[in-house]
Order: C-alpha cells, then structure tokens, then sequence
C-alpha cells in the first residue's frame, strides 16, 4: 500500500512509552510499502521526514505558561483564552504545511488528543481534521480523566470538544479495556483496542562485546543480584516497594533504577534515596550511563541502552500503582526474565487473564512476595520454565503479527482491500 503516514505528536523522541509505539506502528507501515513522517516540537526521526515545529512541545515557554494557567484555576481569563487561539492558529497553519509538504495521506496523532499538555495543539488538530476530513487514527494512551492534575481546570469547553474530538473521519485506538470502556461511557465513541507490542517474532539481544562488562560499569559485584528497576523515577512506579523487596530478600544484590525523573520534579526521586538509605540497600541510580542507544563520551566511558541492561538481570521489579499498559512488562518478556509485578489495574484486567507465571503483588511487599521471590531465584529450572511460557503467550498476544492485523482492520475502513 503506497501512501504516506503522517505522525504527530508533542514529542516523539526518546524511550517513553508514545515514541516507543510510534517507532513500533511505522514500522508495520513501512514494511507494508507507506512513507512514515513526522510532525512535532521534538524529534528523533530522520530530518527529511520530519517537521519540527517549536510550539507543538509542552516545554516551550509560551505553551507551558498556558498550561499552567489552564489547570491552576476554575475561572479562564480573557488573556487565556486568546493565547490558547493565538497558538491554535500557529499551530493548525503548520499542520497545513505538513501535510501539503509531505502530501500526507493518513494522520495519527500519538496521544496528541487524549492527553492537554498543549491544548492549543489539540484544538489545531482537531479543528485541521474538521477542515479537511484527512482519515485520520487517533491512538490514545491515557486520557486526560486518568490523571487527577487535569482535573482542576478552566478549560471544560475544550477539553470536551477536542479530548478527543467526535469527527467522522477519525478511528480511534486505546491500548487497554478500561481506556475502551472510559472513552465509550463518557464520550459515546467506539474505539479498536490495540495493546502495546514488541517484536516477539525476533530474538532479543543478548550479551556481546560492547555491554560485556555492564555490572562492572554499573557497580554491580559478580557476586551480587542485579535486579533492574527499568523506569523513570516517578511516584506512580511504586519504587519504594523494589527497595522493600530487595532489603527482606536478604541476598547480596544492587537495584539498579535505570531511569532519572524526566520532567515530573525530583522531590520522589530524593525520597526514594533516602528510603534505600534507610533499609540499608545499595541502590544504583544509573540514568548518567543509559540512553536511547549506545554511545561512548569523550572521556572514554560507555553509554548503554536499555536493551544492554536487559541480559544481565537476574530479577526486574515492576511494582508500578498505574501503568497505561506496561511496556516494560513486556521488555522483561521479552528478554526473558522473571519478574515481580503490582497487580494495578490494567494488569489485573487485561494481562494477568492471559496466564502470565510471575510473581504477584497487590499493592505492598507481603512475607510471601519475598519468600516466592527468593525460593524463584533459587531454583534456575523454575525460572526457565517461567520465561519460556511467558515469551510464548507474549508472541501470540503482543506480537508484530497481532499489531498488523489490528492496524490494517482500520486501514481497510478508509481504502478498501
């Protein structure tokens, strides 16, 4: 199929769960003969295929004053509510130029209208696709009614109108039941649910000469556990509890936390420091030496990816209160090792029914979570039998196959066979 696939989003660089989908869905498109653009205010796609546009970024200046003053108050100010349609313009005059640029056949906002960090955004695309009727897929990872920081605002009107927009041109895809169920109740849209995926259809990367010597790096002893914590720094991932783990455990081990704060403050950051201190475990905070890929500084030392990381684990925590869907449930999958889950919600509903053999939480550390875990760790045929029954549950639901078939569905709504 040869047209060209327009995304667009905030931001679409970097490890966080949107650009990593992004990158996953134009694959299936690429491979399936369509050209792959994208537009936003941060990119990490080739520059011939990439429409960079400051203000579509929630960190540039302007739009971040909006914001705040968008959910810092119950009342909108005249001043408001003419900033938010200055950038409207702004923004909905380069969508213009981007898809007449690229001559873009299909849009695909990434969260784009699911989530106001930029509602000026959201109110270009929404009115572009009003103007224009361009088929458009609107992929929504977490709405804004999930996040209770959204719900003080001043901007009701048009959070309604365009969070997401009710347009006939737009088929819109969530990646959890509760997303389906949510959008449908309180909006009366349908919606395709699509799950996160990875490509369980190749092999996982394994250990080779450049993250040989990872441990060593990340000041891991041969000796000790590394168990991966493989996530930002955030409230919501509950990392207090991998602390906990690893401190009852009572095994020589380091967690390792491989990603800082990102743009969410660094108070949690320093409480979960001082809680590691406190229990008197050796906790790594290693975002200093992981990156999106492999690089090398200019004094020598290695930068790793997380997939360099992934082979050495002997354990992943993942005990997150919220998670949208859970990519990096599906990394430890797929790089085969066991893992200790929290059973919040989305897992609960539409992972856990599947069969998954992990070792469960439900909200805090139990004497069985540990005892469960330390008996796992010592019995290495239990772990394979684990790993192994997981990555083939995983290739069958989370596969590239599962992605494609579910993606050109809703193609075929617009063009037919």
């Amino acid at each position: 199929m040869n047209k060209n696939v327009g995304f667009i989003s905030f931001r679409l660089s970097g490890t966080d769960g949107v650009s990593l989908e992004t990158k996953k869905w134009a694959e299936i498109f690429t491979r399936n003969g369509c050209t792959c653009y994208y537009y936003g205010g941060e990119l990490d796609s080739p520059p011939e295929r990439s429409f960079v546009v400051p203000e579509a970024h929630f960190q540039h200046p302007d739009i971040k004053k909006l914001y705040l003053a968008c959910f810092s108050s119950a009342t909108r100010t005249p001043e408001l509510t003419a900033g938010l349609h200055k950038y409207r313009e702004i923004l909905k005059k380069s969508l213009y130029e981007f898809v007449d640029k690229f001559q873009i056949d299909l849009l695909i906002p990434e969260n784009a209208l699911t989530i106001p960090l930029n509602v000026s955004l959201g109110m270009a695309i929404t009115e572009f696709i009003a103007e224009t009727g361009i088929h458009t897929i609107a992929h929504h990872h977490d709405f804004f009614w999930e996040r209770k920081r959204f719900l003080h605002n001043c901007v009701w009107d048009y959070l309604n109108q365009c969070y997401p927009p009710h347009l006939n041109s737009i088929r819109h895809v969530v990646i959890n039941t509760s997303g389906r169920n949510q959008l449908a109740l309180r909006t009366g849209i349908s919606s395709t649910l699509i799950p996160n995926v990875m490509e369980f259809e190749k092999p996982a990367p394994g250990i080779d000469d450049y993250n040989r010597d990872v441990r060593e790096a990340l000041g891991v002893s041969n000796d000790e556990l590394l168990v991966l914590q493989p996530t930002r720094v955030v409230q919501r991932k509950g990392i207090e509890h991998a602390i906990e783990l690893v401190a009852r455990m009572e095994l020589p081990a380091t967690l390792v936390i491989s990603h800082a704060s990102g743009d969410e403050g660094y108070e949690y950051q320093t409480r979960v420091k001082e809680f590691a201190d406190l229990l008197g475990i050796k906790a790594r905070f290693v975002d200093d030496a992981i990156n999106d890929y492999r690089k090398t500084l200019p004094d020598g030392r290695k930068v790793y990816s997380l997939q360099d990381v992934y082979p050495h684990a002997d354990l992943v925590t993942y005990p997150s209160l919220i998670e949208g869907f859970g990519n990096a449930f599906l990394e430890t999958i797929y790089f085969r090792k066991p893992i200790v889950v929290n059973n919040y919600s989305i897992y609960s509903h539409d992972i856990k029914p599947l069969g998954f053999d992990v070792i469960e939480m439900d909200d805090f550390i139990s004497d069985k979570t540990v005892s469960d875990t330390k008996a796992l760790l010592a019995d290495p045929e239990r772990v394979k039998r684990m790993v192994d029954h997981n990555y083939d549950l995983a290739l069958h639901y989370f596969g590239y196959k599962t992605l494609e078939t579910k993606l050109w569905y809703l193609v075929k709504e617009f063009w037919g066979e």
